[in-house]
């Protein structure tokens, strides 16, 4: 029995910063979302693989679509702590995948994972998420 490809989607809610690095959407499901990247050059650090910066970005992401899976009309959310540990250097494609741990009303607490090719751990990160009733991001400040 042969299992469907996964396919890019469109991020549910825009996120420029994500598509400024070139990461893409791979679906919601309950409490569990995922974001993928090729790595490109502006992506590496001194050391020639993915810079620790994405790799958070790409947790931090993943966890927030968690934290709004099923609720993406809804409330936003606001990254309220996150602590990241670095395993192994990351390299080629990778995976940001983010779960919901718990969820109250005002709170989501996640996890984070970056894997890369090989299913290999190569960051992990918990975070809490506050629920934003209903905000709307604030106006854009004038140049």
């Amino acid at each position: 029995m042969s299992h469907p490809v996964p396919t890019p989607q469109a991020f549910p809610i825009p996120i420029p910063f994500a598509h400024h690095l070139g990461l893409q959407f791979y679906g919601c499901t309950e409490d569990t979302a995922e974001v993928r990247v090729w790595l490109q050059p502006p992506h590496l650090n001194g050391w020639g693989v993915a810079h620790g910066g994405l790799l958070l970005t790409m947790m931090d992401i993943s966890m927030a679509l968690a934290a709004r899976s099923g609720h993406m009309e809804g409330p936003g959310v606001a990254t309220i702590e996150l602590k990241t540990s670095f395993l192994r250097p990351a390299e080629g494609e990778l995976r940001g995948i983010g779960t919901v741990l718990q969820r109250t009303v005002s709170m989501a607490f996640c996890e984070g994972r970056v894997l890369n090719a090989q299913g290999d751990l190569c960051a992990h990160a918990t975070a809490t998420f506050k629920f934003l009733g209903g905000a709307t991001p604030p106006a854009r400040p004038p140049r």
